[in-house]
């Protein structure tokens, strides 16, 4: 979830995603290795919004609230077929990616106090990362080794949220998109 290092985790943060479970078989050796978040127990996804709201923040109410603004969008299908690059981060691209940037705007616009990564970019790009804070020829190997695993489809129905312990990433709820 966040864009660098698993260190700036903190007890009580919380972030939104959409999990992809079709994409793990591809890139879970990647992400152990080369993703400090996947060594923090979160697993391939697309981010929705991270940072979210702190744990102390998010009682049933507010999962009602996350509730109702998710359950405004439908569910739908997403394509990986290629990765993409931040500087030292590589990334599977979601087409289409408009579904993802919908859901965020959507939070962002009833929460906006959390902008999307502390409102540190000006335009949030969806993306499923695999490698974070890697030198290029890092990035260029994972790349490679990932383009005989592609194109991976996924089927999106849900937003989860996940909140850190101290450790660890749990998942705390999960929201239908309906």
């Amino acid at each position: 979830m966040a864009d660098d290092d698993s260190s700036e985790f903190q007890a009580g943060q919380s972030g939104l995603i959409v999990k992809v479970p079709e994409a793990e078989p591809a890139v879970r050796a990647w992400r152990d290795r080369l993703d400090p978040s996947a060594r923090a127990g979160v697993p391939a996804h697309v981010t929705v919004l991270f940072p979210f709201l702190d744990e102390s923040r998010i009682d049933s109410d507010t999962c009602a609230a996350i509730g109702g603004v998710i359950g405004r969008h439908r569910p739908f299908e997403v394509r990986f077929e290629h990765c993409g690059q931040f500087p030292g981060i590589l990334y599977l691209v979601p087409e289409p990616d408009v579904p993802f940037r919908r859901l965020t705007e959507a939070i962002a616009d009833r929460w906006p106090e959390t902008p999307p990564f502390g409102g540190r970019f000006d335009d949030v790009v969806p993306h499923l990362t695999i490698a974070q804070g890697q030198d290029g020829a890092v990035l260029e190997e994972a790349d490679a080794g990932l383009r005989g695993r592609l194109p991976i489809t996924a089927h999106v129905s849900s937003v989860d949220l996940m909140v850190h312990d101290g450790t660890r990433w749990q998942q705390r709820a999960s929201f239908a998109l309906r």
